[in-house]
C-alpha cells in the first residue's frame, strides 16, 4: 500500500476511529498480519477482544503505537537498549516488552507488570492510533490457536460479524507475526521468533538470549 492512504482507505480509517472511540472493535491490515484493535482505555472494548479471539484474560495483549515518542507514555522505564532497538527496527516487525506505566490498564496486560509495544510499518494502524489519540491493543485478527489472517476475507471467515469493522487493505505482505524481545529481565530474551532474526537483533543487543 505504500506510506500513503488512498481516499477510500482514509475514509475507512476515519470511520474506524469513530467506532473505536465508542468502544468498538476494528480489524485492519498491518505490516505482518491482520490485527484486531480496541482503544486501551476502554475496558469493555478490551474485554471484547479477549472474547472475540477466545483468548484467556491471563494472556496479555500487545499494543500498537503511532510513533516512538509514545513508548515513554506506556512504559514505566525505557532503557537505552529499548531506544536503540526502536531506532533500528521501528516502525517494523519487532515487539518490545517493557515494564508498564500506570497509564496501561491491567486488563491489557493480563494483570502483569509488563507491556508489549510495537509500531507497525503500515499507514493504516499508524493513522488510526494517531487519530484516536491513544494506543490500541494490536493482537492478530484470528481465533486463538488458529492461523493468522493475511487478508480481510480470512478475518471474516474466522471472526465474522464479531468485529464492528474490517478495513480491507489487501493482502498483508509480511505474513508472519512480529518478533518479540523481552527487556524486563537481567538478560534480553527472544520470546517469539519472527521476521527480525536473532542475528539482526544481536547486532544491537549482543547479550541477547533465546527462550
Amino acid at each position: 500500500m505504500g506510506n500513503k492512504l488512498t481516499a477510500s482507505i482514509q475514509k475507512q480509517v476515519e470511520q474506524a476511529i469513530t467506532i473505536l472511540k465508542q468502544g468498538g472493535i476494528v480489524a485492519c491490515p498491518t505490516d505482518t498480519v491482520y490485527g484486531v484493535g480496541a482503544a486501551i482505555n476502554i475496558e469493555r472494548a478490551v474485554e471484547r477482544v479477549y472474547q472475540i479471539k477466545g483468548r484467556p484474560l491471563s494472556r496479555p495483549l500487545p499494543i500498537l503505537l503511532a510513533d516512538k515518542s509514545q513508548i515513554a507514555e506506556v512504559a514505566k522505564v525505557v532503557p537505552p537498549l529499548a531506544w536503540r532497538l526502536a531506532d533500528k527496527f521501528l516502525p517494523g516487525a519487532l515487539t518490545i516488552v517493557l515494564f508498564k506505566s500506570e497509564s496501561v490498564p491491567d486488563i491489557v496486560t493480563g494483570g502483569r507488570k509488563t507491556v508489549a509495544v510495537r509500531i507497525a510499518d503500515h499507514p493504516v494502524p499508524i493513522a488510526i492510533v494517531r487519530g484516536l489519540g491513544v494506543a490500541i491493543v494490536g493482537t492478530s485478527a484470528n481465533l486463538s490457536g488458529s492461523p493468522s489472517a493475511l487478508t480481510a476475507e480470512e478475518v471474516r471467515i474466522q471472526l465474522g460479524d464479531r468485529v464492528d469493522m474490517i478495513i480491507d487493505g489487501g493482502r498483508c505482505l509480511g505474513g508472519r507475526e512480529s518478533t518479540i524481545i523481552d527487556l524486563t529481565g537481567e538478560i534480553p530474551r527472544i520470546l517469539r521468533q519472527g521476521p527480525i532474526s536473532s542475528e539482526e537483533l544481536k547486532k544491537v543487543c549482543p547479550s541477547l538470549a533465546q527462550a
